[in-house]
């Protein structure tokens, strides 16, 4: 028998799928979690060949942090994971972390049952909709890596008073109070702001700040200057 958990925080979902696999007659559903802490839980006391995880339950991203710790801890269970829509990053994040499949929650019953049993044989498909998803999460990693290139090139051939400056802009801080922390006239700053925005050619120094945090830069910088060996005087 494939033994079957289903996690799912609506119960009438867990109902659901517990009445197609229960018809089948080499499936059963051992066990249903609503929770990703009481699927990590009962993945440990069950120990189940497959496990039918929903995405967000007690909080949006649940089922894929039991799932981390699950796949960990019982490398042979097989998780399909469950949701009720299509979104690429954490389709392709779940898979990252070694999912068997994805499933719309609602799937037709034979897709479920075939599902479960594609997995348990080891024999679970990159469907073309799964296929495109990886593909183009690819590829907005790509595209990201590229702009985070991009802008430490940028970076490179900023005066070191741009950069600073453009850290506490990343930080939060007014021009006014650059000013003060900078101990320099506010004519000053913009003309520093007017040379980075044309560095980056932008208009706004929001756009240039919303880049460079959504790159996390400066926190890559930081890093980098924190580990780096001191020189020998």
């Amino acid at each position: 028998m494939i033994r079957v958990l289903v996690a799912d925080d609506l119960m009438p979902i867990c109902k659901r799928c517990e009445t197609y696999i229960n018809k089948e007659p080499d499936m059963e559903v051992v066990g249903t979690a609503c929770s990703g802490v009481e699927a990590v839980s009962l993945a440990e006391k069950l120990q189940p060949d497959i496990i039918l995880m929903d995405i967000e339950m007690e909080t949006r991203l649940a089922g894929i942090d039991a799932a981390g710790v699950i796949l960990k801890e019982l490398p042979a269970t097989k998780i399909i994971i469950l949701t009720v829509y299509e979104d690429d990053e954490t389709v392709f994040q779940a898979f990252q972390l070694g999912v068997s499949d994805y499933l719309l929650k609602n799937s037709a019953p034979g897709e479920i049952v075939g599902c479960i049993r594609d997995a348990y044989n080891n024999c679970s498909p990159i469907r073309p909709v799964i296929a495109a998803k990886i593909r183009r999460e690819f590829q907005r990693i790509r595209n990201s890596e590229k702009s985070f290139l991009y802008c430490l090139h940028i970076i490179t051939e900023m005066t070191q008073t741009e950069i600073d400056i453009l850290d506490l802009l990343s930080q939060g801080y007014s021009r006014a109070e650059i000013c003060e922390i900078r101990y320099i006239e506010l004519s000053t700053v913009k003309t520093h702001i007017k040379s980075i925005l044309k560095k980056f050619n932008k208009n706004t120094s929001a756009e240039v700040v919303a880049l460079i945090n959504e790159l996390q830069i400066f926190d890559y910088i930081r890093n980098i200057s924190k580990n780096m060996p001191l020189k020998n005087s």
